[in-house]
Formats: C-alpha cells, structure tokens, sequence
C-alpha cells in the first residue's frame, strides 16, 4: 500500500536515487547533490508516495495557493509506474491548492501523458534558460 507526504523534509540521497529511477533524473541535476538539495528546501508545496520506507514517487510544487500552482517535478521510479501513483500526486498537488490552477512543462516522454489525464495544452508558454538573458 502506497503512503503520501507533505513535506520538504527529505533524505536527498533517497530524492536522487528515485529521480535517477524514474528517468526524470536525465532532465535534472542529479550529479550536483547541494543543487538538487536546494531545489527540495525552496519549493513549498511537496508530496511524496511512499512504499515502505522507499520513495516511489514526488511531485514538487511552487505555488502561490491561490492563483497558480507550478508542478516543476511529477516523477515516479519505473517499478512504481501505471499504478496509478502518479495521478494521486497530482490529486493531492491540486487539493492543496484548489483555487490555484496546476500549470506544468511536460518532459518529452510524457507529453502525451497530460491531456490523457485531463491537462489542455496552452500554446503560449516562454523560457529563459539560466544561461540566457533579457535582450536590452
């Protein structure tokens, strides 16, 4: 039986290892553990799935509670995939916020995967990379 959690008070080392698991750690900076730290500690709206003692699954949120609720990170370990443990993250993401819409950047093999579940596309959305800046 899967367990959710709310919380940012995380063992790093299990956060990685289930990134690497659940593919998303190609898109992230797994190597760079005090990065990955910080992006655990800063974002404030965390859930977890738990089987047992490991980490199935996470879905890491910033979010304003009331207008906007940015999903930055929806990943679950591959062993854990097509339980349905992905959609609960997303649930609970959103009823904790319920005014808030749940707006997220799907990683390339889950582009699919949103309007399967009930996202709509918005065609709109811009990037500005860290290594990129605002054109005088």
């Amino acid at each position: 039986m899967i367990e959710y959690r709310t919380g940012n008070n995380l063992d790093i080392d299990q956060v990685i290892e289930m990134y690497v698991a659940s593919t998303l750690g190609e898109r992230r900076p797994v190597d760079d553990r005090q990065r990955m730290a910080e992006m655990i500690r800063n974002a404030n709206l965390v859930i977890t799935a738990w089987d047992g003692d490991l980490l199935a699954g996470i879905s890491r949120s910033l979010t304003d509670f009331a207008y906007a609720t940015y999903l930055s990170d929806l990943a679950v370990r591959e062993s854990h995939q097509r339980l349905g443990i992905g959609k609960e993250l997303m649930r609970r993401t959103q009823a904790a916020a319920p005014r808030a819409s749940l707006i997220l950047l799907a990683a390339p093999k889950a582009v699919d995967y949103y309007p399967h579940v009930g996202f709509t596309r918005h065609n709109s959305a811009w990037m500005l990379r860290p290594d990129e800046v605002i054109v005088p």
